[in-house]
């Protein structure tokens, strides 16, 4: 299962697609972008990007949203991702290879095991 964390990287938002079990460490995401500051992004600031979904279920299709989507291993190497598909009660499978096709998104070491 993929997560979609919004956050802002020197004040653009951005998407970060990790596994459910890990957890961000904003400064290896800031250095991975090549931002000086990377941070959590509120509700307030993301919850119109997304029309029609529900807040905090938004699919990891940023470029959907012109906005810059990282992943972090090790989904790359998952034969399928599952993530939501804009509600809390809706998930889409999609053969990662697939995924990265349609989003191009950029592999960035930025994740760590365990939820915090």
């Amino acid at each position: 299962m993929a997560k979609t964390v919004i956050v802002k990287l020197d004040g653009k938002t951005a998407m970060a697609v990790l596994p459910s079990s890990y957890h961000i460490d904003f400064d290896k995401l800031a250095k991975a972008a090549g931002a000086s500051k990377a941070s959590l992004a509120t509700e307030k600031e993301f919850g119109d990007l997304f029309p029609g979904c529900d807040v905090g279920s938004m699919p990891p299709f940023g470029n959907l949203y012109g906005l810059d989507v990282l992943v972090a291993p090790p989904l790359p190497d998952d034969e399928e991702i599952a993530f939501n598909a804009g509600s809390h009660t809706e998930l889409v499978r999609l053969r990662y290879k697939d995924f990265e096709r349609l989003v191009r998104p950029k592999i960035a070491d930025f994740a760590l095991a365990g939820i915090r």
